[in-house]
């Protein structure tokens, strides 16, 4: 071959290869003859077209199509028929889905409208007749001071409002020096009601006002001849307190207000032209169901004796299924309210060992539940029925003095630290009273029990239902629950979870059988099960 015919060649070092393709390094040195080339250095003639085709590889990058190229492919039929395919799919899955979601709306239960309620609809009131007494030991305070040292108490108990006094100036039958506006200065000033009034608010509790007259006599209404009178101070005394601050006005025995109906209607519509959201509370000794309802729509709420007899025989169930359900009839579409009497204590008509059945079945019951300080731990007093006792607070054990003995189980003190005390039960009866819709608004439903027990359901729309089944009689009873017949609102489950019991029975939580439900003598129970569809 001639030199010119001869192709240049490159060098190579293989030193420049990956290190797994470079040879083995020999052992001994090249011969001279090498030239002096380094151990394991190769050369290698690479043709000059080769190398720069070799170089041009290594160094090129993927750059794409163009936008020509682009238009070109995405524009043949293949590409134009796969997009329109998928379009297709797109719009048909969204439209399926639509159309599953517009099913299950429809075929979805609907909720029911909730009631129009007020405050004093949702939870229990509570009631305090005579200030000194809620206060306990007499000290350097006022009466109307120490209350105002109770609220985070009161509040403790999730009651909704504090039915106060009566606390104005009232000579004994003295028309004309009772004066309805004033405070009486052995209870306290009017600066110290005004801070009463804030001090509540802050806590979301109601101050409702008794003004019955002329409280500090038996003839709390004064004469008939002066009836007039009377509700010319009253119109007053309900205008001057609503714009001071205070939620709400109550009056009591109304069974001796001459035409009653009719003076109650027109306090009532001069409460709520005040404000929708103040409420009017009547309280009567009549007893006859009757007597009650002719009272009913004439005041928002009215308490009375309705089930103060029945209280003192501890009668059966089955009466007091009869007198529950009665009232609920009568009532009809008015709102109801539950109390043992218009002013006393519960103890005065309720025997001791039941007194954590009856807080269950007033708390549970369809209406507001009113109840008296103390009634919370069972506050033994002593005072004539229908009369406003002056029994303590029992807060501690030195509440009546150092000589006086009170065991501690039966003051706040003693309760408050006390599992499973009738304080305790007050406080988890009134919390679910005021959060659960079936306590608060739910339908009432009766179920068949022996003569010794009073069963019933209360039960909203789809949310959780409660069942109640309280035992009046002297043996343990296996209560046999079920839906009376014709009844298709509502089915029980064979077993429901425990929330609590007025005695010691199962802990809470329990699955109790409802076939074969043990009920001790005296318990009541409260259990819940879940709404299905």
């Amino acid at each position: 071959m001639s030199q010119e015919a001869e192709v240049d060649m490159k060098e190579v070092e293989l030193n420049e290869l990956e290190p797994e393709k470079q040879p083995m390094n020999a052992a001994a040195p090249l011969p001279a003859a090498s030239g002096g080339e380094k151990n394991g250095v190769v050369k290698v003639k690479v043709a000059d077209d080769e190398a720069d085709a070799v170089g041009v590889a290594a160094g090129a990058k993927f750059t794409g199509l163009s936008k020509e190229e682009l238009l070109k492919v995405a524009g043949s039929p293949g590409w134009v028929r796969t997009r329109w395919a998928l379009l297709l799919l797109f719009w048909l899955g969204w439209l399926g889905m639509l159309a599953g979601a517009v099913v299950i709306i429809v075929q979805a239960p609907r909720c029911r409208e909730l009631p129009a309620q007020r405050w004093w609809h949702q939870g229990a009131l509570y009631r305090i007749g005579s200030p000194g007494a809620f206060r306990g030991q007499p000290g350097n305070n006022s009466a109307l001071a120490g209350v105002s040292e109770r609220l985070d108490y009161l509040s403790s108990l999730k009651v909704k409002a504090l039915i106060l006094g009566p606390i104005h100036r009232n000579p004994e039958n003295d028309l004309a020096r009772t004066n309805l506006q004033q405070i009486d200065p052995s209870v306290g000033s009017q600066e110290e009601f005004s801070h009463l009034l804030e001090a509540a608010k802050k806590k979301n509790i109601h101050v409702i006002l008794d003004l019955t007259p002329n409280y500090r006599s038996q003839s709390s209404w004064f004469l008939p001849n002066q009836s007039e009178e009377v509700n010319g101070k009253m119109k007053e005394a309900l205008s001057f307190w609503l714009k001071a601050g205070v939620y709400g006005i109550q009056v009591h025995d109304v069974q001796n207000l001459t035409d009653a109906a009719s003076f109650l209607s027109l306090w009532s519509n001069l409460t709520h032209s005040v404000s929708e959201d103040r409420v009017f509370i009547a309280g009567t000794g009549a007893s006859e169901l009757s007597e009650i309802m002719s009272l009913l729509n004439d005041t928002d709420l009215l308490s009375s004796s309705y089930l103060e007899d029945f209280g003192r025989r501890s009668s059966s169930g089955r009466e007091l299924k009869e007198l529950v359900t009665n009232y609920l009839h009568a009532a009809g579409s008015g709102w109801s309210t539950w109390t043992f009497s218009q002013v006393g204590h519960l103890t005065s008509y309720v025997p001791a060992q039941l007194l954590g059945l009856y807080h269950l079945l007033l708390f549970t019951l369809p209406g507001t539940p009113i109840f008296s300080y103390g009634d919370e731990i069972g506050l033994p007093v002593d005072a004539l029925p229908g009369q406003p006792a002056e029994a303590p607070m029992l807060w501690d054990e030195k509440t009546r003095g150092p000589h006086v003995s009170i065991a501690p189980n039966m003051t706040v003190q003693g309760q408050d630290a006390q599992h499973g005390s009738l304080l305790s039960l007050f406080r988890e009866l009134s919390d679910k009273r005021g959060k659960e819709r079936s306590l608060l608004h739910g339908d009432f439903l009766v179920l068949p029990t022996p003569e010794e027990l009073f069963a019933y359901v209360r039960h909203w729309d789809q949310n959780e239902r409660f069942l109640v089944v309280l035992n009046l009689g002297p043996v343990s009873q296996q209560a046999e629950l079920k839906v009376p017949a014709g009844s298709q609102k509502l089915e029980l489950p064979e077993k429901a979870t425990l929330v609590l019991s007025t005695k010691r029975g199962p802990q809470e939580g329990t699955m109790l059988p409802l076939n074969q439900l043990p009920v001790a003598p005296g318990e009541g129970l409260l259990l819940k099960f879940p709404y299905v569809a």
